[in-house]
């Protein structure tokens, strides 16, 4: 085994996993991605870690190059990624193995010239979109390319990426809400590509499980002012404020002001004491809220909506996989909160990761762990090239069930965990084991970004929470009060709904179907969406 670029100095130790088994030559085609993958049924997993047997061993060569950024400010990122790649190398074992490591800091396009001129069977990277872009422009078809993009629009023609998809944590957590009999929710949602990304996702579950959505708002990132004002216009805090007000103030004009019987004014005074112990009044046009953005910024929303009047009994909290790894799971403020997850990293690859760096690995580690066993273990199957990444069994990766799909995109089993008083998540849904149910039925590259909607309300009308004597009502009248008083239009699912075919290769029957380009980014949506280090 040949590794570039890099001295080792580590001890491995021998972990219990398990082989990756193919033995013979290749055979079938290797650039058909889609044609092939249409033949292919899913069934039971497999784990593609663990050190190859001698049975798959051979004396030809193999080559891997790694595209990675080493130099810079993402030079962490790389080296994050380069610790778990080289811990997979040494653990399979695998003879007659060549791995080349490459910067792509600077002027990929001519990097890209040396890695295709140095023969690579498989590359793993790059991480970032704009450069998995230029990597699929330069490279022939046939070669494979296993990135950590979680762009939708930078992955195809041979191009795939192993990084959580947005729309499977989005898609997840909907369909949770939808088993909790959530009838209208509102999204909140930071103010970018991948934001507006996966609010449209959300628009679309919604669709599908047939749940109400009645605003959708975006905050800028980290911006404690935007937090606070979009939690303002979420909670509809300046119209049930000033109903609170109007009522309060209808209240006391009758007591000072009419000729009432001991009986009616015990009664306003009774009302008037209540509403002087609460500051506002009026129920919300929704029962649940989806958090899209990072644990940090929903921490700081959900407080701000509890300090104006929104608690845990007028509305549950939904997140995703962005509360992942973050400082929320502990927050007791938020008990009874549900956010979807990946499943723990394996404790084997944990272990062994910190010996060989000296901390603990995040999700980017363990992906490209699982992106090098990927690799490897296709250079060494018998099988096809298409044949091994695409199974649609898919495989047990390290954090769970995973398959590429041959638009280049994935698919990951994700857990439901709930936040508790204790402040350890409790699992309430466990990630599913297999494929032979389709997990998902939203793709990525299919999804509109959301526009922002404001909130839809009939408004409050301070009348409907206080009583007064018949006699007087109509001299002491209310107007409704609300931020946008509009008469919801019934949320309807469209007449046909277009469920893509699972392998990608049938074409789509539905007439209404129309494909939708995702807008352009300028970041890759890896540094707003997986990086929060």
């Amino acid at each position: 085994m040949l590794i570039k670029n890099r001295i080792f100095g580590y001890i491995i130790l021998a972990l219990a996993l398990a082989g990756c088994a193919g033995t013979g030559d290749k055979s079938g085609p290797e650039n058909d991605w889609i044609g092939e993958y249409g033949t292919l049924t899913a069934g039971e997993p497999a784990q593609i870690y663990g050190q190859l047997t001698d049975s798959v061993q051979s004396d030809a060569t193999h080559n891997m190059a790694v595209l990675l950024p080493l130099s810079g400010d993402n030079a962490p990122v790389g080296r994050t990624i380069r610790t778990s790649v080289e811990t997979a190398i040494l653990q399979s074992g695998a003879k007659n193995l060549n791995v080349s490591f490459y910067d792509t800091t600077d002027n990929l396009s001519e990097t890209i010239k040396t890695v295709l001129a140095g023969n690579p069977e498989v590359i793993v990277g790059p991480v970032f979109a704009n450069n998995a872009r230029i990597v699929r422009d330069a490279k022939p078809e046939n070669i494979p390319v296993i990135s950590f993009t979680s762009d939708a629009t930078a992955v195809g023609d041979g191009v795939m990426t192993i990084a959580l998809m947005p729309t499977n944590g989005v898609e997840s957590i909907v369909r949770e809400m939808k088993s909790d009999n959530i009838k209208k929710f509102i999204i909140m949602a930071p103010d970018t590509d991948s934001g507006h990304l996966m609010a449209g996702t959300a628009l679309r579950a919604a669709e599908i499980s047939e749940i109400e959505p009645v605003g959708v708002f975006y905050y800028n990132e980290r911006d404690t002012d935007s937090i606070k004002n979009t939690a303002i216009d979420a909670s509809l805090h300046n119209a049930r404020t000033a109903a609170h007000t109007r009522a309060r103030q209808v209240l006391s004009d009758i007591l000072i002001n009419e000729q009432l019987t001991a009986i009616e004014k015990s009664r306003l005074n009774i009302q008037l004491d209540k509403l002087s112990k609460t500051e506002a009044i009026g129920h919300l046009p929704y029962n649940a809220i989806l958090f899209l953005g990072s644990g940090d910024d929903t921490k700081s929303l959900a407080s701000f909506l509890r300090y104006y009047n929104v608690g845990a009994s007028d509305a549950k909290f939904y997140g995703t996989t962005m509360w992942d790894g973050s400082d929320i799971t502990s927050d007791l403020t938020m008990g009874g909160a549900k956010f979807a997850t990946l499943s723990d990293p394996a404790p084997e690859f944990s272990l062994v990761y910190e010996q060989m760096s000296g901390a603990q690995p995040n999700r980017l580690a363990s992906f490209g762990y699982d992106a090098a066993n990927m690799a490897i273990g296709m250079m060494y199957s018998n099988k096809s090239n298409v044949a091994y990444l695409l199974d649609p069994s898919g495989y047990i990766g390290t954090d769970g069930l995973f398959r590429l799909k041959p638009t280049g995109d994935n698919e990951r089993a994700l857990r439901i965990m709930k936040l508790n008083a204790s402040g350890t998540p409790q699992v309430v849904k466990p990630a599913a084991t297999n494929f032979m149910t389709p997990l998902y039925n939203i793709e990525q590259r299919h999804i509109e970004p959301a526009d922002p909607m404001e909130l839809q309300t009939d408004g409050i009308d301070p009348d409907n929470y206080i009583q007064i004597p018949e006699r007087l009502r109509s001299k002491y009248r209310s107007k409704t009060i609300g931020t946008n008083i509009t008469k919801p239009t019934k949320f309807q699912r469209s007449q046909i709904i277009a469920f893509l075919p699972e392998d990608d290769s049938a074409p789509i029957k539905s007439e209404n179907y129309k494909p939708v380009k995702l807008e352009s980014v300028n970041r890759s949506y890896i540094d707003e969406y997986e990086i929060e280090e």
